[in-house]
């Protein structure tokens, strides 16, 4: 069985047991969150919409980081002009502990 879940704007394929980065969940480790379910599938059986209305994946979270940097560099020809920038998008580690 697997489902389709949401957080941070974006969509997760996920089953029972599963470790996923998402964008960062101001909570602390330890914390068990629950997330919203978009569709399941168990076996041939395809659940979305108003058949998941009431089913949520309850969530634990691991740990909280900082992806590798990013550079963003703009640059201008002829005009001397160019800004170079860095990124770390941060996110949590989330432990998929039950689907129901």
């Amino acid at each position: 069985m697997y489902a389709v879940v949401e957080t941070g704007g974006k969509q997760f394929k996920v089953s029972e047991g599963d470790v996923i980065k998402v964008e960062k969940i101001n909570q602390e480790p330890g914390t068990e969150i629950e997330l919203p379910v978009l569709m399941t599938v168990e076996g041939e059986k395809i659940a979305c919409g108003a058949d998941v209305e009431g089913v949520k994946a309850k969530a634990k979270i691991v740990a909280h980081g900082k992806d590798k940097k990013i550079i963003v560099y703009k640059y201008k020809p002829k005009k001397n002009e160019r800004k170079k920038k860095g990124h770390r998008q941060q996110f949590t580690t989330v432990r998929i502990e039950k689907i129901a």
